[in-house]
Formats: structure tokens, sequence, C-alpha cells
């Protein structure tokens, strides 16, 4: 029973950390840039 729950609490927080990354990617941010241009040279676009 532990091993449940501790399994799903692991997929909670992996389905939490796809969402926010699916919704950052919309809003136009990247993985390697973050949308803050100033910091990785202006090719951001």
């Amino acid at each position: 029973m532990g091993t449940f729950v501790v399994g799903a609490v692991l997929v909670g927080i992996v389905c939490l950390i796809v969402r926010s990354m699916i919704r950052d990617k919309k809003n136009g941010k990247s993985l390697q840039c973050g949308g803050d241009c100033k910091h990785c040279g202006g090719h951001c676009g």
C-alpha cells in the first residue's frame, strides 16, 4: 500500500511539472532561454 501511495505522489508531481512546461512553451518561453532576452544575448526573437 505504501508503494502505491508513493508512486501516486510521484506521478502527480511529474504531471504538474509537465503541465508547467507545456504552459511555458505556449507562452513563448523555452527551456534553453526562459524568455529573458537580456541574459541570453537577444536570441529569443
